[in-house]
């Protein structure tokens, strides 16, 4: 159901506040860009950092624009994939079932945070979010960030225990371990990359697409690159990870989204602006960020020390 380049979506911040108008604009942006998938108030949309009110609003607004711009253009709507996740259940399911209120057409949920349940343990989180909301599910497994693994086996009993579990972004950073999931699950089972580095080698062994930060700044050649090998391109696809393989690489040289914001203010999207706890990049990663984007053939527009 959701394959293809499918945008992480950074949330935009001025002054401190949710900056509406820049977000409506990227969403325009993404969809212009050819991304065939949003996700807002994930990992790089900061939704640690967002109050339930602005978490369901970003997810509202995020569907409205994606809606108004199909109603312009005559296009097809971009699908949404409302970020939904948390590390208390009951939470998660108020983020879903606020989600499939206000027209979202899936949800990703990551693995509890901080909790560092058990498998058994995540097997139930993930069961009781599916069993309260009709949405399909993906499941998101990064353990690098969350401090637990989820595991190919629990994943293979969800998906057969759970029908709207339908697929995984999977950023533990082992081919291995999404290779072993795709080996368990049945084959109507997603497996996205939740690495930008590693979005072709997991095309190659079965992968639809990727959840990518990358495509923030560079969205018409993130789905190019997965359009390129689902047509049997090869050459083209190969030569399209090679040229965004420094850029992917920078993005995750200081915390996400830091770096994917310093790129977004340096092409004219949005403000930089983060919150905290985290910082803006320091100099010397805003020019290996600008290095990167031009090795990329993204232009930007502001310069290398610009904060904004």
């Amino acid at each position: 159901m959701f394959t293809g380049s499918i945008t992480a979506l950074i949330t935009p911040f001025r002054d401190g506040a949710l900056d509406e108008e820049a977000l409506t604009r990227l969403v325009e942006f993404q969809c212009e860009g050819g991304t065939t998938g949003l996700v807002p108030c994930g990992t790089t949309g900061e939704s640690p950092t967002l109050t339930p009110e602005e978490h369901e609003r970003v997810v509202a607004l995020t569907i409205r624009a994606a809606r108004d711009w199909a109603a312009r253009t005559g296009r097809p709507r971009v699908p949404i994939i409302a970020g939904a996740g948390s590390n208390n259940t009951a939470e998660a399911i108020h983020y879903s079932q606020a989600a499939a209120r206000d027209g979202a057409d899936g949800l990703l949920q990551i693995t509890p945070y901080y909790n560092k349940p058990t498998q058994e343990g995540l097997y139930r989180h993930f069961a009781a979010v599916a069993a309260a909301t009709p949405l399909p599910i993906i499941l998101y497994n990064v353990p690098g960030r969350t401090g637990v693994n989820l595991l190919p086996e629990t994943v293979a009993r969800l998906a057969r225990d759970c029908p709207t579990i339908v697929g995984i972004k999977e950023a533990s950073g082992s081919p291995d371990q999404a290779s072993e999931i795709l080996r368990l699950c049945e084959s109507g089972f997603t497996l996205l990359s939740g690495d930008d580095s590693l979005t072709l080698p997991l095309l190659a062994i079965g992968g639809r697409g990727v959840i990518s930060v990358v495509a923030n700044i560079a969205p018409a050649e993130v789905a190019g690159l997965v359009a390129d090998w689902e047509a049997g391109r090869v050459a083209a696809a190969r030569e399209r990870h090679l040229r965004l393989y420094g850029l992917a690489r920078v993005m995750f040289i200081e915390t996400n989204p830091g770096p994917v914001k310093a790129a977004a203010a340096m092409v004219g999207l949005c403000s930089g602006e983060l919150r905290l706890p985290l910082a803006p990049p320091s100099d010397g990663t805003r020019a290996r960020i600008a290095a990167a984007l031009a090795e990329a053939g993204v232009e930007a527009v502001a310069t290398v020390g610009a904060t904004a």
